[in-house]
C-alpha cells in the first residue's frame, strides 16, 4: 500500500506561511500530495486550528475518504497479542501471519499481505522501544559454566590462601544471572550447584546449555550420541530439561554465559578485590550480595529496565520446578554384611535381610537416605544418620532372623564365652547387649571384644574389663585396647599384689638409697 500523506504537517506548515515547493523540498513530500491538501483545505475551509483536537486517521479520513474506504477493507492484525506470541517455544512471525490469514478468511475479511504485516510489526516494536528480534525465547534456555577467573579466602592464623571457584550461569533470554562460589570443582559440586541455581531462577528452562567439562561430559563425538555422566543425565531428567553440551571450541553456542562470565569478573570478582575473607561463608554474603546488585543493573543497550525485571516476566515461562530437590548419590560398592545382619556405612550401621548375611552389597546413599542393593535389586532403604552421628544402628526388625535362623555366633554362644574368660568380660558383654534396642545390633561390638581377648590371658583381659566397666558404662573394642596397650591392667595388678624389696643396712649405709615397691610408681599405696 502507498504511504500516507502527512496532512497534519502540511496543514501547519501551509498555515505559517511556507509555500507549497518549500514544503515539498524540506519535507521530501511530493509536490502533488502537497498540492492536494492545500486545495482540499482551500475547498472544505480547514485550516490547521480547526483540526488540531483530530486523530491522524480522522484528519486523513476527512481529506482522502475515498483512500481510507480501501484501505478499512482490510482486517488489521492485533501487534500486542503477535507480540506476546513470540514469546513462545516454535511460534514464528511466518506461523502466525498464516494464522491471521487463515482467521480473515473465516470471518470473510481480506488479511494485509505478508511483507505489511512483518514491517507494520517492526513499526509496532520501534514507537514501543521493544525488540523485533528474539535471539532467545523466554524459558527455553540457560547457560552454565565455571568462571575461569577465581577469588579467595585467607586464613587468619597461617595466612594461607585458599581458591575459591565461581559457578557461572544466566537465563539467555533475561541475562538473569546466578553465582555460587565453591571450593573444588568436583561433580558433586557441580550438580549441586545446578539445583541451586533452578531453585534461584524459580523454575527450569527447557534446555541447560553447557560446556565440554568432564564432570559432566563423557563424550562429545562430531558425530553421533553426546554421552553425559549418569549423574548428570540423572539430573536432566529430574528436572525435565534438555542438557546439552555446546560444541567443541565454539563459544558463540553459548555467548550468553560467555558474557556474563566477563561481566561478572568486574562486577563481582574486581568489586570485591580489596576485600580480605577469611572465612567462607562471609564471601558467600558477599558474592550474593553483589550478585543482587548485578541482576538490578539497567541494561546499557537493551533500554529501560534490567535483568531482575525481564526474569519476573520470564519465570512464568519457565518449568514449574519438581516437589523433591534432585539428590546428589554416591555409591559405595562391596560392602559386607556381618552377622549381625547390618552393612557398615560412614561409622553407622544398617540392616538387610538376614538372608544376605555374609554376602556382599552395593551401597547407595544420599544426604537423606541409604539404599542398599545385592545384585542389582534394592533390599534394603533406612533413613540416612547425619554425618556427625557415630556408631548407631538402623535396623528393621523384620530383617533380623527367626529362632529357626539363627546365626552361628549368637547372644547365648558370646555370653558363654566370656564366662570362660571371666566374670568383667561377662560384664562387658552383658552391657554391649543391653545398649542396643535388639540383640543383633549387639553382635559386632561383643564379637570384637571376645576376639580381643584371644590376644590376651584371662588374667590381664580381666583386669582390662574392670578399668573399663569403672570408667564407662559400655566398653567397647577401642577402649579395652588402649588399657592394654597401654598396660594399664599390669598397673592394676601391681596394686593387687604389691612386691616390696627391702633395703640391707649395709647398703644404706652405702649410698643411702632404697627400693619402693611397685605400688608406689604405680600411684598408689601397697598395703
Amino acid at each position: 500500500m502507498a504511504k500516507k500523506i502527512n496532512v497534519r504537517l502540511i496543514l501547519q506548515l501551509n498555515d505559517s506561511g511556507m509555500s507549497q515547493d518549500d514544503i515539498a523540498r524540506t519535507r521530501h513530500m511530493s509536490k502533488t500530495s502537497v498540492n492536494a491538501v492545500v486545495t482540499i483545505a482551500r475547498l472544505k475551509g480547514i485550516t490547521f486550528l480547526s483540526v488540531m483536537g483530530m486523530s491522524d486517521a480522522d484528519l486523513y479520513k476527512l481529506f482522502f475518504p475515498e483512500k481510507m474506504a480501501a484501505e478499512d477493507i482490510y482486517e488489521l492484525p492485533d501487534y500486542e497479542y503477535v507480540h506476546e506470541e513470540l514469546k513462545k517455544v516454535g511460534v514464528t512471525l511466518q506461523l502466525l501471519w498464516k494464522e491471521y490469514r487463515d482467521r480473515c478468511h473465516a470471518n470473510g475479511t481480506i488479511p494485509v499481505g505478508r511483507t505489511k504485516f512483518c514491517d507494520d510489526y517492526s513499526k509496532f516494536c520501534k514507537a514501543r522501544e521493544i525488540t523485533a528480534h528474539m535471539e532467545h525465547k523466554p524459558g527455553v534456555r540457560c547457560e552454565v559454566d565455571w568462571s575461569g577467573p577465581t577469588m579467595k579466602i585467607v586464613n587468619r592464623y597461617s595466612g594461607e590462601a585458599t581458591k575459591v571457584y565461581l559457578f557461572v550461569s544466566c537465563l539467555s533470554y533475561s541475562r538473569y544471572a546466578y553465582v555460587e562460589p565453591t571450593l573444588d570443582m568436583k561433580m558433586d559440586t557441580w550438580l549441586r550447584c545446578h539445583v541451586h541455581m533452578y531453585e534461584a531462577f524459580n523454575g527450569v528452562p527447557v534446555r541447560t546449555v553447557c560446556d565440554n567439562l568432564k564432570t559432566g561430559v563423557v563424550k562429545h563425538p562430531k558425530e553421533g550420541d553426546i554421552i553425559l555422566t549418569d549423574a548428570y543425565e540423572g539430573l536432566g531428567f529430574h528436572y525435565v530439561t534438555a542438557i546439552m553440551p555446546a560444541g567443541v571450541r565454539k563459544p558463540k553456542a553459548k555467548a550468553s554465559v560467555e558474557n556474563t562470565v566477563g561481566n561478572i569478573a568486574t562486577a563481582i570478582i574486581a568489586r570485591l578485590r580489596n576485600q580480605r575473607f577469611e572465612s567462607f561463608p562471609a564471601l558467600q554474603i558477599a558474592v550474593k550480595k553483589a550478585l543482587a546488585d548485578y541482576n538490578r543493573e539497567p541494561f546499557q543497550k537493551r533500554g529501560d529496565g534490567s535483568r531482575l525485571d525481564v526474569w519476573m516476566e520470564e519465570r512464568k515461562y519457565l518449568r514449574q520446578l519438581p516437589s523433591i530437590p534432585y539428590e546428589i548419590a554416591t555409591d559405595v560398592p562391596n560392602r559386607k554384611v556381618y552377622p549381625s545382619c547390618h552393612v557398615s556405612l560412614l561409622k553407622n550401621w544398617y540392616s538387610v535381610p538376614a538372608v544376605y548375611r555374609g554376602q556382599y552389597v552395593d551401597v547407595r546413599y544420599t544426604e537423606k537416605v541409604v539404599e542398599i542393593y545385592y545384585d542389582h535389586q534394592r533390599i534394603a532403604t533406612h533413613p540416612k544418620f547425619p554425618d556427625y552421628v557415630v556408631n548407631q544402628y538402623a535396623t528393621t526388625e523384620s530383617h533380623m532372623p527367626d529362632r529357626f535362623n539363627r546365626p552361628e555366633m549368637d547372644k547365648d554362644r558370646m555370653c558363654s564365652w566370656a564366662d570362660h574368660v571371666g566374670p568383667y568380660t561377662r560384664k562387658v558383654i552383658d552391657r554391649i547387649f543391653n545398649s542396643v534396642q535388639i540383640k543383633e545390633q549387639g553382635y559386632n561390638a561383643a564379637l570384637s571384644v571376645l576376639n580381643l581377648s584371644k590376644h590376651y590371658s584371662n588374667e590381664r583381659f580381666e583386669d582390662a574389663c574392670q578399668i573399663a566397666l569403672s570408667n564407662s558404662p559400655s566398653p567397647r573394642y577401642k577402649y579395652l585396647k588402649a588399657i592394654l596397650d597401654n598396660n594399664q591392667d599390669l598397673v592394676l595388678r601391681e596394686r593387687k599384689n604389691p612386691v616390696r624389696k627391702e633395703a640391707k643396712p649395709d647398703d644404706d649405709q652405702k649410698d643411702g638409697s632404697y627400693v619402693r615397691g611397685a605400688g608406689y610408681y604405680g600411684g598408689g599405696v601397697s598395703k
